[in-house]
Order: C-alpha cells, then structure tokens, then sequence
C-alpha cells in the first residue's frame, strides 16, 4: 500500500485545541462501602462467605476469569474489614476499590500544527507493510462517537462495563478523541489519518460519570470483557493509578494469557510516583514535537516506552476534529503502532510485541539507555513494522516449575497453603495445581497461592502436581510432591476448646476500666468466643482464637462479679470458663487489675 494515498486529505475546519489539566495524587478517592478481594485459588465460595460474614461483608461482583470479587462493606469500615482480610491466609490480596481519572485535558483557543506526530513515528513508511488490518483495539474509555464519520467504518460491538449493558454513548470527547487517534479512517477524502487506519475499534465504556472518572473495578471488568469478545489490545488512557491497581493488574494479565496487550498512559502530574515497572502494562509517557518529554507527563521506572502525546489532532464529538494533549494520546499512538506489528505478524507472542515496541524505539536520550522520561525510546512505526515482520518468534521452551511449600512428605490437615514459583523466557501465562490428578485452581499471577481444602479427601498420601503455561501454548510440569494428609472427622472430635483468661487474673480486685483478655486454643478451629460479665453479653469475635474487651466497672455495685467465657470450635464443641472479681475490695489473688485507672 503506497504512501501517496496516505498523506492526510485534510479540509478546512474549525480546530478545538485541549490543555493540560494537572490530575490529583493517584490514589486519594474509592468508592464507599466497597472493596475489591482475591481469595487464594482453590478457596471454596462457602469458605470465602464465611470469612466475609465476620466483617458484614457481601460479594457483590465476581470476575470469574481473576478469581476477584468486588465487596459490599458497611460504610466507613473499608480499612478496617481490608486489615482483618489482609490477615487472613486464605486471602491473597484485599483493597479499596479505588476512583481512577483520566489521564486528560480540556479544551482552549490555541491552534496548533497538524498530525505532526504521524511523521514523527515514521508511520507513513509503516503503512507500506501495515495499517492495522485484523487487529481489534479496545477503547477503554468515556465512551466513543461510533458514527463519526471520520470513524464509523472501523467500528464493532462494544460494552458499558459500568452499566453492564451495550450504552458506549460517549459522556465528553475523551474516548472519542483517543479512538481517533488509534484508528480514525484515512484515504477517504475527509478529516484526518490516524496510526492504525484499518484497525478495529471496540468501544468498551467504563464510567458513568460526566468527569469520565472510573472504578479499578470497572475497568478490570472492561478488560476481562474486551479479550472476551475478540480484542488483540487494549487502551487504558487513565491516570497512573491503574497500573499498581492489583485487580487491573490481574485482568492485564489475563489478556496476555490469552495473547493480547494491555497499554496504558502514565498520567499528567509531572511527577515520579516511585512506582516500578508493571510487567503486565506497557506504560507510555508523552514527548513534544521537539523529541523531549512534554511537560505534564509523569515519569520514572514505570514508563516502558514513549509516544508523542502534544498537540495530537484527532476526532471530537459532533463529528469534528480537534488538537489535543496529554499522556491520554501518548498512550493511543502506541496502541496503533501495536496495532501495526501485530497485523503485519500475527504469530507474535505478548511479551514478543513489548520487545519489538521497545527493541525498535528511537533513542532520543542520547544513548543513556533506559531513561525516566522515556523508557526504551521514543516509539517507531517503521522500525517496529520491519522488525515484526522478520522476528524470531519460535518459542518451544517450557517454563520452570515447582512446589515451594509444603515440603515433600509433609503432614498436612485443615486447610493448606501451598505455594508454586514459575518462570519462563518469555513469560508464565498461568499456572494450575492438580491434587491427586483433579484440578483444584489456577492463578495468573506471582506469587503463585492456593488454598487446598484437605478434609476434602480421606486421610493418607496424596500426590501434588503444578502446571506451567506460556503465551506459546508451552507446559511445564513440576515435581510430585507426596503429603500425609491427617485429619479427624467431626464425628469424632469431642475435644472442647481450652480458654485462658490472660486479664484479670482470677479473684483479683478490680476497678474503673478492666481490660478483659482471653485468648482460646482447640484442635479443629475456633468459630466463635463472647464474654459476658455477670451473665450479661459483653463482647464477642468469630473466627479468632484471641478476644479483648473493656469492662467499665464504675456503673456497678461493690462486691464478687463474675467474668465468663465462651468458646465454640468447628464440630460444635462448646467450653465454658468463669473467674471471680471484687470491685471494692481487697484481692486474694497473686496481683490485682486496676485497669487504667491507676491507683484509686
């Protein structure tokens, strides 16, 4: 396909121009009265419902392909219920669900020159081999104009990942703006060209919001939604918060199990958040048309490659045109140069397009090597075309597996955690754990966790296996590992729980404030405690072996007050325990609990 029907047929029109607009501190809002948790692979749902119920919490949403769930939480308790889960084996991760902004810009008065960008990148001589033919792109976004003119040809079905329905109406021009830049139609007369002409665009709404503000995990689900429904990449143009977002994170690589790329920009605070690489997002700072850093973009080791991203002209609602910046169209042109390698080799792996993008970009921090401000290098249309086109993709090795723990022959019950390391040349795509030849669970990202009901099977020997999967279909296979597994059924655990009172000590004298303390040991597991003074309920915990409650003593009569404790396992076992107090009076015991009044 020659260059000369590629020269931008450009008509007079009327040019909105967008500023930067400097973004908050990443990090700083989440959504009320939710949160987003990942059990350990191979936990049951009975099992997490339980571990929710102890802090009121619900699963609203589970994002079937990550093993995530999004959490309904009593309002105001969000980090509380994220540090009791957080210490919790079973759980791999609990956080906020976080409100993530665009990595934007709005409109001002100034023109400026015209796709200079495209020349830039050398995509004119790209087109010779690709345009994007066959390559899907994923607008995750405010939504996007699908009949533009300059755009409706390359548009497919998308998804309201807010909603959960097929709205993908932009709210605002961002998602228009960044579809355009990635593929608005070129040779046809009108408007613009853009890096990937032929390209498909999915527009994949994740916000309902006229600030085009969205959820990590709504756009963790857009993710999910896009590879689901053919995408071979996807655009995040949000702020930098997306890419440490440990739901987003996951989806990311999800895609590249299933051979996609995830792109997403850095953001526009012109800071180093101190963040490090995400090996799942290639991450794009922004440059001006004088090859350096524009100066809103953010930087640092979490920028993978560079991209112009100033004065980007690109489509706008209503079916215009606009000049933009911001790292939001930084991002965008990466997308389309992937678009480009990934059409002209369709055989290349994930981990093989970052290398090419990357391997292939311009050098314009004078032979620094990997640079803050750009990564590997100002992207290349041309050179990341003619390097896809003769790249050695011939992957045939297997990935590196194996059992960290338990240990072989190991004596195990209840519930186990075993943990899996996996590598590979070019990267684990997943990997499964098989308990006696049945699949328990698999996990897409390091470390490697899973939970392993064990009562599930008799007791005896039983044989662990882990598998390991690349991008190229290549498996590894761990060492078996044998486990002694030991458990007592319910049936015939009669032993009762053992309570120790740790404050007050038995027939000590007491006043003001006491700190009441009592810590619970049984063979099976504890499911409930309460403390009740003089038969009345003080406080209670589920699922703890440890209690601690305040006891204000200056409400009640001098004299013998009695301290009880209740304790229940997981086979119903109850034991009870109570020790004598005096308020009043002299302790016949070894001390006395003053609480914190001090001396009375």
């Amino acid at each position: 396909m020659g260059n000369r029907v590629m020269r931008c047929c450009l008509i007079s029109l009327v040019i909105l121009c967008f500023s930067h607009q400097t973004t908050a501190a990443p990090g700083v809002d989440w959504v009320e009265g939710q949160i987003i948790v990942k059990p350990r692979a191979g936990l049951s749902e009975d099992k997490l419902e339980r571990i929710l119920q102890r802090s009121n919490g619900r699963s609203k949403i589970r994002l079937q392909q990550i093993g995530v769930h999004v959490i309904k939480v009593p309002a105001q308790a969000e980090e509380a219920v994220i540090k009791a889960l957080r210490n919790n084996p079973n759980i791999e991760y609990a956080e906020k669900d976080k409100l993530i902004p665009l990595s934007a810009s709005e409109p001002n008065d100034t023109h400026f020159n015209l796709q200079w960008h495209l020349p830039r990148i050398e995509a004119l001589t790209a087109w010779d081999d690709s345009a994007g033919e066959n390559i899907t792109v994923a607008i995750l976004d405010t939504g996007v104009e699908s009949s533009h003119p300059d755009l409706a040809a390359n548009i497919v079905q998308g998804w309201n990942s807010a909603s959960e329905n097929t709205d993908t109406s932009p709210l605002g021009w961002h998602g228009t703006g960044v579809a355009g830049t990635v593929a608005a139609i070129s040779n046809n007369s009108i408007g613009m060209s853009s890096v990937a002409w032929s390209a498909n665009i999915m527009p994949v709404r994740v916000t309902n919001r006229s600030d085009g503000v969205a959820t990590s995990s709504d756009l963790a689900a857009g993710i999910l939604w896009a590879v689901e429904h053919g995408a071979n990449i996807v655009n995040l143009s949000y702020d930098i918060e997306i890419s440490v977002d440990n739901i987003v994170k996951d989806a990311a690589q999800y895609m590249r199990s299933q051979g996609g790329v995830v792109i997403a920009s850095v953001g526009n605070a012109n800071k180093d958040f101190g963040y490090a690489d995400n090996p799942y997002i290639i991450n794009v700072s922004a440059t001006n048309e004088n090859d350096v850093k524009a100066s809103f973009s953010n930087y640092g080791a979490i920028v993978d490659i560079s991209a112009p991203g100033k004065n980007i002209y690109t489509l706008q609602n209503n079916g215009g045109y606009a000049v933009a910046e911001g790292t939001s169209f930084a991002s965008p042109v990466v997308a389309g140069v992937a678009a480009l390698v990934m059409s002209v080799n369709p055989y290349l792996t994930p981990e093989e397009v970052e290398q090419v993008l990357e391997q292939s970009a311009d050098d314009i921090a004078n032979g620094s090597g990997m640079h803050p401000y750009y990564g590997h290098g100002r992207v290349n249309a041309a050179a990341a075309v003619a390097l896809a086109k003769n790249y050695n993709n011939t992957d045939t090795q297997a990935p590196q597996v194996s059992i960290l723990s338990p240990g072989h022959h190991a004596t195990v019950s209840g519930d186990v955690q075993i943990e899996v390391t996996a590598s590979d040349n070019s990267g684990v795509s997943n990997v499964d754990l098989y308990i006696g030849g049945v699949l328990l669970g698999h996990d897409l990202t390091v470390p490697y966790l899973f939970t392993w009901d064990s009562t599930q099977v008799a007791d005896g020997i039983v044989e662990i296996v882990a598998k390991a999967q690349d991008a190229a279909g290549n498996e590894g296979v761990s060492t078996a590992l044998n486990l002694n597994v030991k458990n007592e059924s319910d049936e015939n655990d009669v032993e009762a729980p053992v309570i120790t009172f740790l404050s007050p000590e038995d027939g000590s004298s007491v006043n003001r404030t006491v700190n009441i303390n009592v810590t619970v040991q049984d063979n099976r597991g504890v499911t409930q405690v309460t403390i009740q003074v003089n038969g009345a309920l003080l406080c209670a915990t589920s699922g703890s072996e440890n209690i601690g409650c305040g006891w204000n003593t200056r409400k009640v009569e001098d004299g013998f007050h009695q301290i009880t404790a209740i304790a229940k396992d997981e086979s119903g076992n109850e034991q009870t325990k109570t020790i004598t107090v005096i308020k009043g009076g002299s302790s016949s015991g070894s001390s006395a609990n003053k609480g914190r009044g001090g001396k009375k």
